[in-house]
């Protein structure tokens, strides 16, 4: 009899914890909100400040308004005179206009030069290499880049890779599409045919071979 109730009481603790197993496992997160670059055209391509960015800021005639402010996580500044500065996304032109117009309320006629050191920029303009390169990291995007010129930046892929089936991941119109690139036949075979553009925002991931 005690052998039975303890076999009831194992069962119901086993169906309990299966039960908690599987509700758990229907509640899965949600997908990761898209950020879409900014730069859609190669041919339009413009740097923007991002976490991370050392702002250079020059105010004529007035040396103690000027200085090099770090852009904080949340993607703002504090300057001298204006607190939390939206910084993040903008060219370092368009943050020089606001700055001038931010600083118009306590000095005549500001002008302002914007510099940017650092060059790490939004996660929205990084393009990723992960899976079967050499160096799989986030690549800062730099006019014109190609698959060919991001291989170099990586090292290349490894001997256990499968080139020609690497997934590009862009987001286009606010969706991600899926595009294959042929690695091994642009770096291994030297088919410079298979050279693309990339752009900012762009992910690729480079799977292993099955042999």
């Amino acid at each position: 009899m005690k052998v039975q109730m303890l076999s009831f009481k194992f069962t119901c603790v086993i169906s309990i914890l299966l039960c908690l197993w599987s509700c758990s496992s229907n509640n899965a997160l949600p997908e990761a909100t898209l950020h879409p670059s900014y730069t859609t055209d190669i041919n339009d391509y413009k740097y923007l400040i991002g976490p991370g960015d050392s702002v250079n800021i020059f105010v004529w005639r007035n040396p103690e308004l000027s200085g090099s402010f770090s852009v904080r996580p949340d993607g703002m500044i504090t300057t001298r005179l204006i607190e939390d500065i939206e910084v993040t996304g903008r060219t370092p032109t368009q943050l020089a206009r606001e700055l001038e117009e931010q600083l118009s309320v306590y000095i005549n006629n500001p002008r302002v030069s914007v510099t940017i050191g650092g060059y790490v920029g939004p996660f929205s303009e990084q393009v990723r290499v992960i899976g079967e390169a050499t160096n799989p990291r986030a690549v800062n995007y730099k006019e014109n880049m190609t698959l060919l010129d991001l291989m170099i930046s990586v090292g290349g892929i490894t001997e256990f890779a499968d080139g020609n089936n690497t997934q590009l991941i862009r987001i286009e119109n606010g969706e991600q599409k899926v595009y294959r690139v042929f690695i091994d036949d642009l770096i291994r075979d030297g088919d410079i045919s298979k050279n693309v553009d990339m752009l900012p925002g762009d992910i690729l991931i480079v799977p292993e071979a099955w042999f």
